[in-house]
């Protein structure tokens, strides 16, 4: 500070006062500073403009500060308020956000790789009939084909024979007997020994796997099958004729409106189907129970019909809050199937007929025919003749043929 006898601002003068301009400082004084009076001590002027700067520059800086300060405090008050409010109004609406994210967010357990080989166990239930037999054969040779190549995850096997005694497939096939359903309570439908077979099973059997596939003699293995399934959420086939919306008034018998839409009942049946062993221990009695009562209810048994026991499984998984993960390429079923992808299973339980030129007569004995209920006395002969050429590979049913003529 320079320090004159006119006073002002940048000078102390004997008229006291401060001021940027001499006389009597800005408010009195009768000295010079900067611009006028006897300043005794008035000093250079460039001096006195560079240490008028000086502040300016401070506060213009402090500005700046406070502005960026106020700016990013006043930011985060509204931020912080807005998303108070957009919760409340979520949760009061029982909606998740008030502006949904556009992604959606997988279930934390199918992000990430499975870390080592998920082994599930193949199982299958079946009788001690020949129709039976000749299936089961034939199957279990395809799983050895297919159990030890790359990609496959797949574990022991098991044949869950529900006749009550042993049969003379033993020592081929491992089989687990267990006890059929009391005399008269299938009402002569025999499907209805399947669930009761894998609760006798589960309880009983010592299984290593975390996972089961539940299978059918019917299947052959295409292709090494992989674990499907991802931690609880189970895989299976959906099947184009199960339909539990468009029967909605005769699924609400067994699965109330508490317990959620219809949709939430899977289009599926329970083979094929990889799940969690412990998942199929909590369905599995229910799936039993759900089943005798649909049979033992008229207007269900009719509606249903040979699928009864699928809408059964279906039921039960709903029941327990199981929802299972949907994939057309875990099986492959001629004669309708016309997609050339690659499939893991082919289940061969419709009838393929075909005339010479290689087109589909369905409904009608072809000149060419395969079908699995021509031979419920013993297995087909070895010496099958193939279909004719112009039948499609992916329906033609070769596969099943070839697996057959092998066997």
């Amino acid at each position: 500070m320079l320090i004159g006898n006119g006073g002002g601002f940048r000078g102390l003068g004997s008229g006291g006062g401060y001021g940027c301009f001499g006389g009597r400082g800005e408010y009195g004084g009768s000295g010079g500073g900067e611009y006028g009076g006897s300043d005794s001590g008035q000093g250079r002027t460039l001096t006195t403009r560079v240490i008028v700067m000086k502040p300016l520059v401070f506060f213009f800086l402090l500005s700046l500060v406070f502005s960026f300060v106020t700016y990013n405090l006043i930011n985060m008050i509204i931020r912080y308020t807005f998303v108070g409010f957009e919760k409340s109004y979520s949760k009061a609406a029982g909606f998740t956000q008030l502006f949904p994210d556009p992604i959606i967010h997988m279930p934390h357990n199918l992000t990430k790789p499975k870390p080592q080989k998920l082994l599930f166990h193949i199982a299958l239930t079946a009788t001690d009939t020949p129709y039976s037999k000749w299936q089961c054969r034939i199957m279990y040779y395809w799983y050895l084909k297919k159990k030890n190549l790359p990609g496959s995850e797949m574990g022991k096997f098991t044949r869950i024979l529900h006749s009550g005694t042993p049969d003379n497939l033993m020592d081929e096939i491992p089989t687990f007997v267990v006890d059929p359903l009391p005399q008269g309570f299938d009402m002569g439908y025999i499907v209805l020994n399947r669930p009761w077979a894998f609760v006798q099973w589960l309880e009983k059997a010592t299984i290593e796997e975390e996972y089961i596939l539940m299978a059918e003699p019917d299947h052959i293995f295409l292709n090494p099958l992989p674990n499907l399934a991802y931690g609880d959420y189970p895989v299976a086939f959906p099947f184009f004729y199960m339909k539990p919306a468009e029967h909605e008034e005769i699924i609400r018998k067994f699965f109330p409106k508490e317990n959620g839409p219809v949709t939430n009942v899977d289009p599926i049946g329970n083979s094929p189907v990889i799940i969690k062993k412990n998942l199929l221990e909590q369905v599995a009695t229910t799936w039993m129970n759900i089943s005798l009562r649909m049979k033992h209810d008229e207007e269900t048994d009719k509606t249903f019909g040979w699928v009864l026991e699928m809408y059964a499984y279906a039921v039960a998984s709903a029941l327990h809050g199981v929802q299972h993960i949907l994939r057309k390429d875990f099986m492959l079923q001629p004669p309708w199937d016309l997609d050339t992808r690659k499939k893991f299973i082919l289940h061969y339980t419709y009838a393929c007929d075909y005339n010479m030129k290689g087109e589909l007569t369905y409904g009608k004995i072809g000149e060419w025919q395969f079908n699995k209920r021509s031979y419920i006395k013993g297995p087909p002969p070895k010496n099958l003749s193939l279909p004719p050429p112009n039948v499609p590979e992916s329906v033609e049913n070769q596969l099943a043929l070839k697996a057959t003529n092998e066997e």
